[in-house]
């Protein structure tokens, strides 16, 4: 169950009302006149099944509620009412299927901003794969793949493309390419410095790194791998089971062929370089075809269950 919490001018309180009572899945309805100070108006809430919150957020926002007062969803853990089990029950298709579009494309801009925390988080993961390469360390790998924060502009971009959105196209970029790039160029720096301290050196650059040499050796299950995570990513999104992203974050390999281009780079070792550089184009360009071909396939089910759904309540 979704909960929303609405703030309605006095004078389209009714029509809200009228709207949300002809809502199938919608139950829990309160109204407050003349509760809300700023924007001044009514508060209004009520609880609607996941699946029928897209299609009346949509009718609230062309009521112009967001401009003249405000929405807020709130997915709810638990709810125990029997008007509730009803409401789900009425309501058409599951809510473990629903695509909330708004909040998909709010949760992809979030995590598409170019911010100083986030390239943070790209360049510590970079590093740290650099570690697992030069050691061939797997685990090391893995913790960075896991840190990485690059899921969230690929998501961005797949969203953005099904969308429609081209503020979010530019926005998901850039933080894609600009944190790649300076976190590899940082690491470049980094492999430098622990050159210098003696701890990399060209031995374990051409050494044969058998747990980790898949990353500069690309071939045609890269992109097969990357396009099933990419599948598996959006649809944690959507379904807001966001654990599974942890295990699409260690089964694509962005980060860890990030860092070994950069540290092969620095050493002269440039066929392990476009090795590497193959190896993330492959992986970014399966996540996002994989998640817009998901977000259609979701976008085109969502538009045959409206042409199947019951008609609203009188």
């Amino acid at each position: 169950m979704l909960h929303l919490r609405l703030i309605v001018p006095a004078d389209r309180t009714d029509e809200v009302l009228r709207l949300l009572g002809g809502t199938v899945g919608s139950t829990h309805l309160v109204v407050l006149p003349g509760a809300a100070r700023n924007p001044p108006g009514d508060l209004v809430m009520c609880d609607v099944a996941r699946e029928a919150g897209d299609d009346l957020i949509g009718a609230l926002r062309g009521l112009g509620i967001d401009r003249a007062g405000s929405i807020t969803a709130e997915n709810m853990d638990l709810t125990l009412s029997a008007h509730a089990d009803e409401a789900e029950a009425e309501a058409p298709g599951e809510g473990s299927d629903a695509v909330l579009w708004e909040e998909l494309t709010q949760a992809t801009d979030e995590e598409s901003t170019f911010s100083v925390t986030y390239v943070a988080f790209m360049t510590v993961a970079t590093m740290l794969a650099a570690c697992g390469v030069m050691l061939d360390n797997a685990i090391l790998i893995v913790g960075a793949m896991a840190v990485g924060p690059d899921f969230g502009p690929l998501a961005g971009i797949s969203t953005a493309l099904v969308q429609r959105a081209p503020r979010l196209v530019g926005r998901s970029l850039t933080a894609l390419i600009g944190g790649f790039a300076i976190a590899m160029v940082l690491t470049a720096g980094f492999a430098w410095m622990m050159n210098a301290l003696g701890l990399f050196t060209l031995r374990m650059v051409e050494a044969d790194r058998p747990n980790t040499s898949f990353i500069w050796q690309p071939d045609r299950m890269s992109f097969v791998v990357a396009f099933l995570a990419g599948i598996a990513g959006t649809l944690s999104l959507t379904s807001a089971k966001s654990g599974a992203l942890i295990g699409v974050a260690i089964s694509v390999t962005t980060v860890p062929a990030a860092a070994n281009a950069a540290v092969a780079f620095t050493y002269g070792d440039y066929g392990q370089t476009w090795g590497s550089a193959s190896q993330l184009l492959a992986n970014l360009g399966g996540i996002v075809v994989a998640g817009t071909l998901t977000l259609l396939v979701q976008k085109g089910l969502l538009s045959v269950r409206r042409h199947r759904a019951p008609a609203r309540r009188a």
